[in-house]
């Protein structure tokens, strides 16, 4: 593997809860607790779970969009966490986003030239004629017309638009881009050409992605690597082939049989949690999945479980850990 482009350790987004005339801080909801994973150069990160897991707040603490509370970020060799002001923008030119929704993430008062252009204004690459040169490469390279400049977001498609917002974040050549559920707004048939047209980008130009997203089938397609969250945690993390052929964690093998699928032999019985998701501002004690989990035991109310690392397939589980450590398959769990 590559050396690390994007390196999180202990990361922690908390959002305070305000009550009374005061507005006295009265709790907090954690969005993210304690994840840590590294993304290498030229490789993508599935991140999976629930919604209302934490995988979007994740994504934008890492750009710092959100203000993290805690843990340390790295891009490349710079801090992401301690960059302010210009420093901060000249780390921003490597990392861009796309966003959920095509509709509500681009300025419908702003024509596609504008929109694009942006970026490289702000940054202040190049003058007028360059800048229009740029904004007609890039998008020909998403499969638009560059005709299309002066029409705005209303008059295209949602994969035409979610087009354009990929074009706006590739137009000042990052290295690193999240994408926070790029397709889940999009009729199905456009999904594949917009998934399609990113494999091709990042084979293009390197590129590194964290890919969010709670379809299954096209995290498996197009990830490297897969990382499974749960209330604010990574529980599970693996190479996609890893991942999908040998679940270990309980939460992994019930999404997973969630999963539609049309080859039989790749069928799971389909496992149904029971309960609701605990509240990420009070999450339970030990293992925060003990309370729907069809393995629990004893310790996992007590204690959190520790990070399992078997030969690069990472899982936090007390039952993983007391099957391997009796000599047992946990894969059969």
């Amino acid at each position: 593997m590559n050396s690390p482009l994007i390196n999180v350790a202990g990361l922690k987004t908390y959002f305070p809860i305000r009550k009374g005339v005061f507005s006295r801080v009265a709790g907090h909801v954690r969005a993210v607790d304690d994840v840590s994973f590294q993304i290498a150069e030229g490789e993508t990160l599935g991140l999976v779970g629930e919604s209302g897991c934490g995988k979007t707040t994740a994504g934008r603490s890492i750009l710092k969009l959100v203000r993290p509370t805690a843990g340390e970020i790295r891009f490349g060799q710079a801090d992401v966490r301690a960059s302010r002001g210009a420093n901060l923008r000249r780390l921003r030119r490597d990392m861009q986003i796309v966003f959920q929704d095509p509709y509500g993430s681009l300025n419908p008062r702003m024509t596609v030239r504008s929109i694009v252009e942006e970026g490289l204004i702000v940054h202040q690459q190049g003058n007028r004629r360059k800048r229009l040169e740029v904004v007609n490469r890039t998008l020909e390279q998403v499969g638009l017309d560059p005709t299309y400049i002066n029409r705005y977001p209303h008059e295209f498609s949602g994969g035409q638009r979610q087009r354009i917002c990929v074009a706006r974040a590739l137009a000042l050549n990052p290295r690193f881009m999240v994408l926070d559920e790029p397709i889940s707004a999009l009729d199905v048939s456009i999904q594949s050409q917009i998934i399609n047209l990113l494999v091709e980008l990042r084979q293009q130009y390197n590129l590194t992605y964290l890919f969010i997203s709670h379809d299954l089938s096209v995290v498996e397609y197009i990830s490297d690597r897969v990382a499974v969250m749960y209330l604010g945690e990574i529980v599970e993390t693996a190479t996609s082939a890893e991942l999908y052929g040998n679940p270990l964690h309980p939460y992994t093998h019930a999404l997973l049989s969630s999963a539609p699928t049309m080859d039989p032999a790749r069928r799971r019985k389909r496992i149904i949690l029971q309960g609701d998701v605990p509240s990420p501002i009070d999450p339970p004690p030990g293992c925060r999945f003990h309370p729907r989990c069809p393995l629990a035991m004893d310790i996992c109310k007590q204690q959190p479980p520790r990070e399992l690392n078997l030969a690069g397939h990472q899982v936090r589980c007390h039952a993983v850990e007391q099957e391997l450590g009796s000599g047992g398959d946990a894969s059969q769990l």
